[in-house]
């Protein structure tokens, strides 16, 4: 008999709808799973079989053939288990039909119990888009189930428990929509940090706009407390951001049961020592790095020249496009990697450059360090902004109290709020987003704006891609003074945050 139970696997941070044909027929016993399964699928005859026994079922003596349609699509991961036995179940007589508007998802233990599986959004959200109407998943992923809207969520602890509901005798509760609960979530905050205004003043054009932002400075000067702080001024996200940034934590299992969505913008900052795979994903089979991770959030990266150079040079294209592609012999997986790019970094080995008396570097030490970071990734930063010592004055505690994060978030999100309005639903998230279109109509210099950048241009050596990356932090700085459009000011201070002086050997 042959029974087809509906199912849902991943592909890269994206689910699609599965189909597990179970046929039994006469002939030998065998089990047999086909549909470009991997190991781990090949190994759910095992689970499947120990499963059934022990939970008093009766295993079929036939012939067993499992197909995963669409056959043509690696299936990976043990999501499978649970379609799998239930189509054995029900093609055994064991189970009464079911309805087509449900579909299963799980992996199971030997003796029957349910465990919870990576990936479930995005599987949610597909199941969703598929007309699936009634969703059985692990009971500890059921929570991150339910964000997929327009699903009836069926929390399952063990098979027991399942087949239970499914002849009738004990009927599961749907689980509720997950809520996220009262709790205090606050990141450092800026009023800490004494003195840096130049600094919190830049961090806080780059919050508004979304813009990359390096900062360089001695050691000691706070560069890595004021990066760890930009999270609390940021915007909120929006439900369909947090839902993006939540499907790549989710496919590599760091969502849990208490916290199945990102609530806050991810802060990422790995270690210098990261490979390029790490940061830009890869693997076999392909699973998604740190830029991704950073998604609708932050990417930190402190000691910048210490990171390889072949590991920086993959974040040009991502940055450009919002997105890494990785092309293996197996497929192509796209992955969204819209993110800031925050950098930190000393002016020379000794971290002293420039302050005199106190750098022990030659000035061949010097132009190697700085060697290290190319142009064409330099040119895709934003904002420059030197991070000075601080003097007795400021640490001791006599400066004026610091401004609070409270109070530069109420400025980041009316600039942000601007920007909103500004280009619509379907338009950019923010002004780093502009595209040429945006730029044109948004970004209009007056003539005294266009004296200004053409005297520049050349004294600054300026491509066509700084000149555009000025504009839209002018375009930011004009949005924080609520005004309409760019005015020289503006521009003068976007300029000011371009040059890149203190990197010159």
């Amino acid at each position: 008999m042959l029974y087809n139970v509906r199912s849902l696997g991943l592909s890269g941070v994206s689910g699609y709808e599965v189909t597990a044909e179970c046929d039994l027929s006469n002939g030998l016993p065998a089990f047999d799973i086909v549909g470009l399964p991997d190991a781990a699928v090949r190994e759910a005859r095992d689970r499947v079989r120990s499963a059934i026994k022990n939970c008093g079922f009766a295993f079929p003596v036939s012939r067993i053939i499992v197909n995963l349609a669409p056959a043509n699509r690696r299936k990976a991961g043990t999501v499978y288990d649970l379609p799998i036995l239930v189509g054995i179940l029900a093609a055994g007589g064991q189970l009464r039909p079911l309805g087509p508007d449900a579909a299963f998802v799980g992996e199971l233990s030997l003796s029957g119990a349910l465990r919870p599986v990576t990936g479930m959004l995005p599987m949610a959200l597909a199941a969703a888009e598929a007309g699936i109407k009634r969703l059985y998943v692990p009971a500890a992923s059921a929570p991150e189930a339910t964000l997929a809207e327009g699903l009836a969520v069926y929390p399952v602890e063990n098979v027991e428990q399942l087949v239970k509901h499914l002849r009738g005798e004990a009927p599961l509760t749907p689980a509720a929509l997950w809520q996220p609960a009262a709790e205090d979530l606050a990141c450092p905050d800026f009023s800490d940090v004494k003195g840096q205004d130049n600094v919190k003043r830049a961090l806080e054009i780059a919050a508004a706009g979304g813009h990359n932002i390096l900062m360089v400075g001695p050691p000691g000067s706070g560069k890595s407390m004021l990066a760890k702080r930009l999270p609390g001024i940021l915007p909120d996200m929006t439900r369909r951001e947090a839902l993006e940034a939540t499907k790549i934590h989710s496919v590599l299992g760091f969502t849990t049961p208490a916290r199945p969505m990102l609530l806050q913008r991810p802060f990422r900052s790995p270690h210098h020592t990261i490979s390029a795979v790490g940061l830009s994903g890869g693997g076999s089979p392909p699973k998604p790095g740190e830029i991704s991770l950073a998604h609708n959030g932050v990417l930190f990266l402190d000691e910048l020249p210490e990171f390889g150079k072949e590991t920086l040079e993959v974040l040009r294209q991502p940055m450009e496009d919002g997105q890494v592609q990785i092309s293996r012999v197996t497929g192509t997986e796209v992955y969204p990697a819209q993110f800031m790019l925050v950098c930190a970094m000393n002016p020379c080995k000794c971290g002293w450059h420039g302050y005199a008396g106190r750098c022990r570097c030659s000035a061949g030490e010097v132009e190697r360090y700085l060697g290290r970071l190319s142009g064409p990734l330099l040119d895709r930063i934003d904002l420059y902004v030197q991070v000075p010592p601080l003097n007795f004055e400021e640490l001791s505690g006599k400066a004026p109290a610091a401004e609070s994060s409270a109070q530069m978030k109420e400025r980041v999100n009316a600039a942000r709020a601007i920007q909103t309005a500004r280009f619509g639903p379907g338009g950019p998230s923010c002004n780093a987003r502009m595209g040429p279109g945006e730029l044109a109509r948004c970004c209009g210099l007056d003539s005294g704006g266009t004296a200004l950048m053409k005297q520049v241009y050349s004294r600054m050596g300026l491509t066509a891609r700084s000149y555009d990356r000025i504009l839209r932090v002018a375009r930011t700085i004009a949005d924080l003074d609520g005004a309409g459009a760019i005015s020289a000011e503006h521009l003068a201070e976007a300029i000011q945050y371009r040059e890149s002086v203190h990197l010159r050997p």
